[in-house]
């Protein structure tokens, strides 16, 4: 598994995975599946324990991002941001071949192959070695999709978003209800609450940051779902 230092945030299935290193974190991010998903291994700097976000497909290429030497981090959590199949297709071949323990939100829960270990909900902490990761309930792409917002000790917050809030605007929506329930989470859970360098992660393609979206707020609404 080629992983590079080189952080920008674009990464290609099949491709080269790239970390960055935070003050109390690495994070690596790949892409796997047909669908160019998303996953993210975040390893505590202090512990080695470590946490996949979505364990989305490429089961093989989930676990060599661990590595196999004696330093190798140890999987611990693997949380699911939401139901859509696409992130969780590799979630029972990871979970089974590493022993992790699996998180998830209780409306998404029923739909995953894997009964959750643990369900959380918003306002909740999941926790990597020494690291506490919050959980932000963002409701409308689908009803259990959880944020995973990481307090770094910079000041920079990094948020992992699944498909709830990409580049350019919220995730799908099939309905104006949904539509009206995610912009109204993100307004008062993210934007409302977090400053503008706020780098976020999201399940498919590049990440941004809170500051380079914030404008176009009123625009992702009038443009609605």
């Amino acid at each position: 598994m080629e992983i590079l230092e080189d952080y920008d945030g674009a990464v290609e299935p099949g491709g080269p995975a790239q970390r960055r290193t935070l003050n109390a974190l690495t994070v690596t991010k790949i892409s796997v599946g047909p669908m160019d998903n998303n996953a993210y291994l975040l390893v505590c700097r202090s512990t080695g324990e470590a946490l996949l976000i979505d364990a989305a497909n490429d089961a093989e290429r989930l676990i060599d991002l661990l590595g196999y030497g004696p330093d190798r981090p140890d999987l611990r959590t693997i949380v699911t941001t939401h139901r859509h199949a696409d992130h969780w297709q590799a979630l029972g071949a990871v979970a089974g071949a590493t022993g992790a323990r699996t998180i998830a939100h209780p409306v998404d829960a029923p739909e995953l192959p894997v009964s959750p270990d643990r369900l959380v909900d918003h306002g909740d902490t999941v926790t990597v070695g020494q690291v506490a990761l919050d959980v932000i309930h963002l409701r409308g792409h689908t009803p259990g999709s959880i944020a995973l917002l990481h307090r770094d000790a910079t000041g920079t917050p990094h948020l992992f978003t699944g498909d709830a809030l990409f580049p350019g605007g919220p995730g799908r929506t099939t309905n104006p209800t949904d539509f009206t329930s995610l912009m109204a989470d993100l307004q008062a859970r993210v934007f409302d609450q977090l400053p503008d360098e706020t780098w976020f992660y999201p399940g498919h393609g590049k990440d941004s940051t809170l500051g380079t979206e914030r404008p176009h707020l009123a625009e992702w609404r009038a443009r609605g779902w």
